[in-house]
């Protein structure tokens, strides 16, 4: 049978509640992680299992107007509730990253461990204290430049426990060897090299953003920003997997976002949010 939503008068249904006192000791990690869970309208009045998004960069949620955007999708009725879990970020220079590697500058050093945590701790822990549906259909990670490579190589190389990832401005330039002295070849960023090395699993879905102001640098000296061309060689890899795509297509496995004078910050990703959550739980 399916989950029946409560009924709710117009206050209520636009009414999200934001917790900001939850958290967990993480052994991988050895640090208290802090949490930020955002439950939609009608939660406490309800029984019902709701699906999850689990957000990096958790502590930014005021400077995305996250609350405000919930609320105006619940009270348009444009997206089916879901329960937000923004995980605040630690030492995120060595905590987001690759899980199975580490960048030239040895930069995300503990993306391993902070796999291990999400999947390992932070998973059962919500499934515990908050009623969430746990099967990977209704689980989807996202998060933002470093927080989003992060995001998406948790997703990728895990689809027992997640059918979806969020992108915002991904770092997608994460490098096995410097581009130092013009030195230039790119095949050694990880990420595409995981992908290449990776397998296709038929209920990943994607979905990337970037802004044509997220930086300056062009590498290859092409005319395009190199956040836009990692990330759209990014979705050329996906593609030769077996993910379709098609440009502004929300049907197929992989949605692109580019957003003209989109800058690398919150407020961009603010404003997108929405075409992001209605992708991720669509109305039903």
């Amino acid at each position: 049978m399916a989950d029946v939503i409560p009924a709710l008068s117009y206050a209520e249904h636009s009414t999200v509640t934001v917790r900001r006192d939850d958290s967990l000791h993480s052994v991988p990690l050895n640090r208290t992680v802090h949490l930020d869970v955002v439950l939609p309208p009608g939660y406490e009045a309800s029984r019902m299992l709701y699906p999850v998004l689990y957000l990096n960069d958790g502590q930014d949620l005021e400077r995305l107007n996250m609350k405000a955007v919930l609320e105006s999708l619940y009270r348009k009725q444009l997206i089916r509730p879901f329960v937000l879990v923004a995980i605040h970020a630690g030492d995120r220079i060595q905590e987001y990253g690759t899980a199975a590697q580490a960048d030239y500058m040895q930069r995300g050093s503990k993306a391993g461990l902070y796999s291990d945590f999400v999947r390992t701790e932070l998973l059962p822990y919500i499934k515990k204290h908050y009623r969430i549906k746990t099967d990977p259909v209704s689980s989807v990670f996202a998060g933002f430049s470093l927080g989003g490579l992060s995001a998406f190589d948790i997703v990728f190389h895990h689809p027992d426990q997640f059918s979806k990832a969020g992108v915002f401005s991904g770092s997608f330039w994460w490098r096995s060897k410097s581009t130092a002295d013009g030195y230039r070849d790119e095949t050694d960023r990880i990420m595409h090299d995981l992908v290449r090395k990776g397998h296709y699993h038929k209920s990943l879905k994607f979905w990337f953003e970037t802004g044509t102001e997220d930086e300056t640098s062009d590498r290859n000296n092409n005319g395009v920003i190199d956040s836009i061309d990692d990330t759209l060689d990014l979705i050329s890899e996906l593609v030769k997997k077996g993910y379709t795509y098609s440009v502004g297509a929300k049907s197929s496995d992989i949605r692109y976002v580019e957003i003209q004078g989109g800058k690398h910050n919150q407020e961009t990703w603010s404003e997108i949010m929405p075409d992001f959550l209605t992708w991720a739980f669509p109305k039903e």
